[in-house]
């Protein structure tokens, strides 16, 4: 059974930072691309990062581009989001997502992030 965890969300304020994990298990961890999304109260889930298996390739929506990082750890079967310069807008749950080539699409139950002006 595949399950991520995801943690580290919380409150900060505005230009503060967080640092995301999301623990897998049940699954080929180094097989697998990991990506994060987020979804704000009211707005559809957006995606914000991803990492192939390699983590040499990462990808960012562009209104997180030059502020947040993903990385990930194949041993520890964890991926991670460091978010600095954080505005009111990047508020939402963030969520973790699991894309395993033959077997399908998993996601985690979300981390709540806030940011306070």
């Amino acid at each position: 059974q595949v399950q991520l965890v995801e943690s580290g969300g919380g409150l900060v304020q505005v230009g503060g930072s967080l640092r995301l994990s999301c623990a897998a298990s049940g699954l080929t961890f180094s097989r697998s691309s990991m990506r994060w999304y987020r979804q704000a109260p009211g707005k559809e889930r957006e995606f914000v990062a991803a990492s192939d298996w390699s983590g040499d390739n990462p990808a960012y929506a562009n209104s997180v581009k030059g502020r947040f990082t993903i990385s990930r750890d194949n041993a520890k079967s964890t991926v991670y989001l460091q978010m600095n310069r954080l505005k009111p807008d990047d508020t939402a749950i963030y969520y973790c997502q699991a894309v395993v080539l033959g077997t399908g699409t998993y996601w985690g139950q979300g981390t709540q992030v806030t940011v306070s002006s």
